[in-house]
């Protein structure tokens, strides 16, 4: 398996067969997988969300509810 990078910035995981013939007839790059699995892994900047913060009690109390 290859990873190659279209002209307009497209990144794919192909088979070497056909990595080599977009590469060579269509201008296709090849690029390290590090590239293609930085596309795949969500940054965990991206995970998080707005979450409020609760307070030391606010958890206790949340914590007493749920064994409830």
């Amino acid at each position: 398996m290859k990873c190659i990078k279209s002209k307009e910035g497209e990144i794919r995981r192909v088979k070497e067969d056909e990595a080599d013939l977009k590469v060579a007839q269509y201008g296709w790059v090849f690029v390290p997988k590090s590239e293609w699995k930085a596309l795949r892994k969500p940054t965990k900047s991206d995970v998080v969300t707005d979450v409020a913060e609760l307070s030391i009690e606010e958890k206790r109390l949340a914590r007493k509810k749920k064994t409830k």
